[in-house]
């Protein structure tokens, strides 16, 4: 079964707009947990904007044992304040897979992934690193990306595919537009599957998108959804929407 890990940027989005600690966002982790996700993800930023370092380290102690936890940055965004980088931050938590990401601060969410062709040797120290620390190394990729059989070479074990293109297209109602576009993702998927790589998915994948999406990658082994997910609790709950995700997953 394909895993879902809730990204819970969201909820340190709502806290940070008022101050102080509500909505608890380990309160929030273990009424994922409970619903029976199988993990978490986290995206901190130097801006601190969401997440933040100390919300990196609760979520650690929290998760260990129970579920996967996923941390996703910028390997090449420098310390700032109190954020101290990805590889420094990672190296204190440990988590289990590490999803590489080239965002900045000027973007207002992920907005497309790492070229492997053009950013392999760039990205093979900072994976060795992340090996070395026992994690689990993702890449943030996009439709149609080349360059698999290098990944695996220099230690990267999984792909996540960016999904905001399918879930625009989606969005659209035309059957014809999703299917030619769910045809891009499902070879790119193959492709980097048959080169040894596992694949995960995310960006604005909901309810209403993620079954389509799913039945056109075989052997998806991860699905991150974060902003859909949260909205869509406000007006079902978050047990309710976690298992609904869940069921659709199943």
């Amino acid at each position: 079964m394909t895993l879902l890990s809730v990204n819970l940027n969201k909820i340190a989005v709502l806290r940070n707009s008022r101050g102080g600690h509500e909505p608890d966002i380990a309160t929030a982790a273990n009424t994922c947990i409970d619903a029976g996700c199988g993990g978490l993800t986290v995206h901190p930023r130097p801006d601190q904007r969401h997440v933040t370092p100390a919300d990196v380290r609760t979520l650690a102690g929290l998760l260990r044992g129970r579920v996967e936890y996923n941390i996703e940055g910028n390997p090449f965004a420098p310390a700032r304040g109190d954020y101290p980088g990805l590889i420094a931050l990672c190296a204190e938590v440990k988590p289990t897979q590490v999803t590489l990401v080239p965002d900045s601060d000027g973007q207002i969410t992920s907005d497309h992934g790492f070229d492997l062709t053009k950013d392999i040797e760039t990205l093979k120290p900072v994976v060795t690193a992340f090996r070395e620390m026992g994690c689990r190394v993702s890449v943030f990729v996009d439709a149609g990306g080349e360059g698999f059989a290098e990944a695996v070479a220099i230690g990267i074990q999984r792909i996540e595919l960016y999904t905001g293109p399918y879930a625009e297209v989606f969005s659209r109602r035309r059957d014809r537009d999703v299917e030619s576009v769910l045809k891009a993702f499902a070879d790119t998927a193959q492709r980097a599957q048959q080169a040894g790589l596992a694949v995960n998915a995310g960006h604005d994948l909901s309810q209403a998108n993620l079954g389509r999406f799913k039945a056109a990658i075989p052997g998806l082994a991860e699905v991150s959804i974060g902003h859909a997910l949260i909205s869509e609790a406000l007006y079902q709950g978050l047990t309710n929407t976690v298992r609904a995700y869940l069921d659709i997953l199943a």
